[in-house]
């Protein structure tokens, strides 16, 4: 059982309302290792939470995409990490933390592959955005139910290029996967909203 008295244990792996997933081991040890911010670890946790749920949906409707899926995962529970180095962005917005949050991770051996969704994760609308950098945004929306309409379009389209199956189609699927996604978005905030936004002591 995790100690009440070690806030980014309970943020990364401890339990919560709604049930998440632990982030990954490898996520995980980063964080710490970084001293991040016990919110930033919740955060990154329910949208790792909602991407694991998201591309599961998208392997069974479309087992002919080929995508990454761990490049998917590992985007969505490092995706802001950059906010370690950029606190302020915890609460006031802000986007130092994108290309900060890229460099963050390849300074730690992270691959330029997988360290890009750090940098990309706003950026959907880049002509270059492959089908993962759409599904690590997604998750980043949905987690707390925000519907993004260009995002989406984008999405669909892919998913219906993949298919074969008309836009309107893929539309109706994403459309219903995405209101369930955002079913639990008023107890994922909660979760994240009870963590401290003063950073950790780094391991």
């Amino acid at each position: 059982m995790t100690s009440p008295l070690d806030p980014l244990s309970h943020a990364l792996d401890g339990p919560s309302d709604p049930p998440l997933r632990a982030l990954p081991p490898e996520v995980a040890a980063l964080l710490r290792e970084l001293g991040a911010p016990p919110r930033l670890a919740a955060h990154l946790r329910a949208v790792h939470d909602v991407a694991v749920e998201l591309v599961e949906w998208v392997r069974g409707r479309c087992p002919d995409l080929v995508f990454g899926r761990d490049a998917v995962l590992f985007g969505a529970a490092t995706h802001d990490v950059g906010k370690v180095l950029h606190p302020g962005e915890l609460v006031g917005g802000g986007s130092a933390h994108e290309a900060a949050g890229r460099e963050l991770l390849l300074r730690h051996g992270v691959a330029v592959a997988r360290a890009r969704f750090a940098a990309t994760h706003a950026s959907w609308g880049d002509p270059a955005a492959t089908v993962e950098d759409l599904l690590v945004s997604t998750a980043d929306k949905v987690w707390k139910d925000k519907r993004v309409t260009d995002l989406e379009d984008r999405l669909v389209r892919a998913l219906a290029e993949a298919t074969g199956r008309e836009p309107w189609e893929e539309f109706l699927a994403v459309d219903d996967v995405l209101t369930r996604l955002g079913a639990d978005a008023g107890r994922r905030p909660a979760f994240q909203a009870a963590f401290s936004t003063e950073a950790a002591a780094p391991r």
